[in-house]
């Protein structure tokens, strides 16, 4: 745990939250990532009351495992806050976790947010961090976060393009002299992948399959391999309802990842579009950069590159270019 006696100073926020659909980050001025968690909380239904349980990281054995009683809560979905109490909670949990209950003060934060976040979705964001014991807070978008933190030169006079994925946003956006010229978000990431793979066993094996399950059956797709590997898969049988193993060939889910990540794709073909001939052209410089966790960046720079004509690389350690984007931005307001 973090004690620190900034908080309140003039210098700028003490805190930068890297607030995910999938998992919640917390960094300290000075001292880098302290806090990451599952972006989770777990209530039990008391009375007709929701009485929180847990948040973080002890919810995500529960996910799919509770009673009927009982209930997983994501405060965000498709990147984007969609339970007020929840995120209170989960931001709550984080700030104690960090700079311990006895605390003095309400700490000022930066928090990352959706470049096409609505007003209300902002407010409602800010209306949560100050439920949770949050003092003024910043907001940052997260494509210029994460451009900033994949070391993109953003504030050139040339062409500098992200691709941020995350679990419930993909965020497209090109930048130029220190400005976000264009940009594009689709409400759609890595959770949205394991959907659709849940999805394509149900339909075409009739074969159930739990959150948790889809989730490391698509962490095992994005490995690099053999085109003809295989994988196992353990679900339930709909026919027999029963418990039961698939082995299918990892080549069966290339339609899957190619409907699901042909949408970025697009999303990313008509940023190019937008933008003036002289920016394009840049992009042809190896300055196109696919940022993000919870998702395979290399189906996404493959399709992109396909899709768009110009190289795309995966930056260094791309879930945390987001965090380390908004640690840079904090040490700036800070010196």
């Amino acid at each position: 745990m973090m004690n620190f006696p900034s908080f309140g100073s003039r210098r700028g926020p003490d805190l930068a939250i890297d607030l995910g659909t999938a998992n919640m980050r917390i960094m300290v001025r000075s001292e880098g990532v302290v806090f990451d968690e599952p972006s989770l909380c777990y209530y039990e239904k008391t009375a007709g009351q929701m009485k929180l349980i847990a948040a973080g990281r002890d919810v995500l054995a529960m996910v799919d495992r509770v009673p009927g009683t009982h209930v997983v809560r994501r405060p965000l979905a498709r990147g984007v806050l969609q339970d007020m109490d929840a995120a209170s909670a989960l931001l709550a949990h984080g700030l104690s976790s960090v700079v311990g209950r006895k605390r003095r003060g309400r700490p000022p934060a930066m928090i990352g947010i959706p470049a096409d976040a609505t007003k209300a979705e902002a407010n409602a964001l800010l209306a949560a961090a100050d439920d949770a014991g949050f003092g003024r807070i910043e907001l940052v978008r997260e494509p210029f976060a994460a451009a900033i933190g994949a070391d993109l030169p953003v504030r050139e006079a040339r062409a500098s393009m992200v691709v941020e994925c995350g679990a419930g946003t993909t965020e497209v956006a090109v930048f130029s002299i220190d400005g976000q010229c264009r940009s594009r978000s689709v409400r759609l990431g890595g959770l949205g992948l394991d959907e659709a793979i849940t999805e394509h066993l149900h339909l075409r094996h009739h074969f159930l399959i739990g959150k948790i399950t889809a989730e490391t059956l698509k962490k095992h797709l994005a490995q690099e391999g053999a085109e003809d590997a295989e994988v196992e898969i353990r679900g339930r049988s709909l026919h027999n309802g029963l418990p039961g193993t698939l082995t299918l060939p990892v080549s069966e889910f290339h339609p899957v990842l190619q409907r699901h990540f042909g949408r970025f794709a697009d999303a990313a073909r008509l940023v190019v579009g937008e933008i003036s001939p002289d920016l394009a052209a840049d992009l042809l410089s190896e300055r196109v950069v696919a940022t993000g966790g919870g998702i395979c960046a290399r189906f996404l720079a493959e399709a992109i590159t396909a899709e768009c004509g110009v190289p795309v690389t995966i930056a260094n350690d791309p879930s945390g270019c987001v965090s380390r984007g908004l640690m840079r931005l904090m040490e700036e307001r800070a010196a």
